[in-house]
């Protein structure tokens, strides 16, 4: 008897570890495994991920709108005032702040970071700032991620450039002349397409009728159907 219940609980426990296996390797197989990196990164449309710009600066600001800019800063008014003698808040007041020193603005405590940032508030350095803060003064404690939209930044600027300031906007850069040249020559061909494509289409006849007058040389009265001596059908 007890070799039977010996066996019995034998098998029970054989086909314990069976499903018990089972269990591990299908668990394996099937389990989801999360990646460390997602294989699509959306670009925040502001911040370092859109930040880079293939034109520079004063490419967008050839078309730069300051009442774009006044609404585009709506995202710094709540940490900036920009109206005359406007009070400092989590950062300094920015009426008249282009062409200034960086860390200037009175009664503000900024940071050795950006004080020891050499220069002035001008187009480029503005540019950079807006771009990425952090990368343009580490250490920064401004947390404002950045204007990725070149075309914002250019407006912003105008904004603030509006507001206490004066600087003079830095033409638009000249054009390459490789790429004049392509854009002339593209120009050229797409004049010529069209040139041709407006000229008349010739049926054979008229071909033959309008074109007799210019036809000679030996045979010619044959060919434009004036030679007398054909009989005609």
């Amino acid at each position: 008897m007890d070799d039977r219940n010996n066996t019995i609980a034998g098998w029970v426990l054989f086909a314990g570890i069976i499903g018990l296996g089972a269990w591990v390797v299908s668990g394996e197989m099937f389990r989801s495994h999360v990646p460390e990196k997602g294989g699509w990164q959306l670009a925040d449309a502001e911040g370092e991920a859109g930040a880079a710009a293939d034109k520079p600066i004063e490419f967008y600001l050839a078309t730069a709108d300051a009442g774009r800019g006044e609404q585009v800063f709506k995202k710094c008014a709540a940490c900036h005032t920009i109206n005359v003698g406007g009070a400092n808040g989590l950062g300094p007041g920015l009426y008249g702040v282009m062409g200034k020193p960086h860390g200037a603005h009175p009664g503000f405590a900024f940071t050795d970071a950006l004080k020891s940032v050499p220069g002035v508030w001008d187009w480029k350095s503005m540019d950079a700032w807006l771009t990425s803060p952090r990368k343009y003064a580490p250490g920064t404690k401004m947390t404002f991620a950045g204007l990725g939209n070149p075309q914002d930044r250019a407006d912003i600027m105008l904004y603030l450039n509006a507001q206490g300031s004066n600087l003079p906007v830095p033409p638009p850069p000249a054009e390459d002349p490789a790429a004049a040249g392509d854009k002339a020559a593209a120009e050229a061909d797409d004049a010529g397409a069209q040139k041709a494509g407006n000229q008349p289409i010739l049926n054979e006849q008229q071909a033959v009728q309008g074109g007799s007058k210019n036809v000679g040389g030996e045979g010619a009265a044959k060919l434009t159907g004036t030679d007398p001596t054909v009989d005609k059908q």
